[in-house]
């Protein structure tokens, strides 16, 4: 083989790079991220105003805003999973 299909299999996973003590966020944790914040946007606004904005946007009960909140779901599952992933990494000291 070659050096450089050598040197490849022992670089780490560009997901867990380390850079000073920080994992590096990929796209799909930015994406995740900003569907958490617009969710929790949303239920700031029900909250305090009952004013639902997806629904408002989108129409309360519609195909669009049902796969808004699937997908805000989904990046708290995503979240969640990202969070114990990287708790079991992280080494005592």
């Amino acid at each position: 083989m070659n050096a450089p299909t050598m040197e490849r299999r022992h670089l780490p996973e560009r997901r867990a790079t380390v850079r000073e003590g920080h994992t590096a966020m990929s796209a799909v944790d930015y994406i995740a991220m900003a569907l958490l914040i617009i969710g929790g946007l949303n239920w700031a606004m029900v909250g305090l105003f009952d004013v639902d904005v997806v629904a408002s946007l989108f129409g309360a009960g519609s195909p669009a805003s049902r796969l808004v909140y699937v997908l805000v779901g989904i990046s708290a599952l995503y979240s969640i999973w990202t969070a114990t992933k990287m708790g079991r990494h992280r080494t005592p000291g």
